[in-house]
């Protein structure tokens, strides 16, 4: 075999191998979730275990929380991340340090950026701390309780400041590209700058926008640190809820978690169908065959 023919086949070897890895993971959640676990006396395939765990009203104020905390987040910050990607673009700033700033939240891990959200927003953190010294508060408990609520809004917060960057970064390279050709050619031709960018660079960037947004809403959704450190006792979210339940002494009770695990796996199947859907409207409106 020749060298350029053995090259790529090494390269391809690793992604292969966690490829295999996530499906063999996938199988496994979808025959314990169904009851088959040989191990511990259960032999029965059913769907009882998801019938019975939707059933639950806890469980469904947690796929509740959870779909909040991706929608809200993932909304806001594919809107703060086309502006913060289009303001780069706009100013010629999508190369060299302001890019690395805006590179910096995505390499932040998010058990950290909890830890930042605790220090800055808890009501002894250092904005209570600074808005009490301006005499804008008499006293810490008057500053707004954002964190540990049932809205989540702490959580919500962390995690747009980390996935708005990522989102802008994901998008910066094919902005920019329509930006300095489409978009440039139709201000020479008299168009405004808006109307250039809401006519022409935004539209054709959208592809690489809605990525951006179902991996950050996928990502939201499935999420566990935040939720766990920042939120509520009650409601869990969803992913919370389902680490207490697998991690329950009784093992014959497994499989109920693992419905949990494949209810997390059909939303998020069900979120690439919507993309998928939602990436052919967009191409065909666009005039573009659509080969994803």
């Amino acid at each position: 075999m020749k060298r350029k023919q053995v090259v790529p086949l090494m390269l391809i070897i690793p992604f292969a191998l966690v490829t295999l890895l996530v499906l063999a993971a996938i199988f496994n959640i979808i025959i314990q979730s169904m009851g088959y676990m040989p191990v511990f006396g259960l032999y029965d395939f059913t769907p009882g275990y998801y019938v019975e765990v939707l059933k639950r009203s806890e469980v469904l104020s947690s796929l509740a929380v959870s779909l909040k905390i991706a929608f809200v987040s993932s909304v806001v910050s594919a809107v703060l991340g086309t502006l913060i990607c289009a303001a780069l673009v706009r100013t010629g700033k999508d190369k060299g340090i302001m890019l690395y700033t805006v590179r910096l939240p995505i390499l932040v891990p998010h058990t950290v950026v909890a830890v930042f959200t605790v220090a800055l927003m808890a009501q002894t953190g250092i904005f209570a701390r600074i808005a009490y010294a301006l005499g804008i508060i008499g006293d810490y408990t008057e500053f707004p309780n954002v964190l540990y609520g049932s809205g989540y809004f702490g959580a919500i917060l962390a995690y747009i400041w980390k996935e708005a960057p990522f989102i802008a970064f994901f998008s910066l390279a094919l902005m920019a590209s329509v930006s300095h050709t489409l978009g440039e050619a139709a201000e020479n031709l008299g168009a405004s700058s808006l109307k250039s960018f809401f006519h022409i660079t935004l539209p054709l960037s959208m592809p690489a926008v809605m990525r951006s947004f179902i991996i950050v809403f996928i990502y939201a959704f499935g999420g566990y640190e935040l939720p766990m450190l920042l939120g509520a006792t009650l409601p869990k979210a969803f992913p919370v809820y389902t680490y207490i339940e697998f991690m329950k002494p009784d093992f014959k009770l497994r499989p109920y978690a693992m419905a949990m695990n494949g209810i997390t796996l059909i939303l998020s199947l069900a979120m690439a169908l919507i993309y998928a859907f939602m990436m052919h409207r967009l191409m065909r409106r666009l005039g573009g065959g659509y080969e994803e």
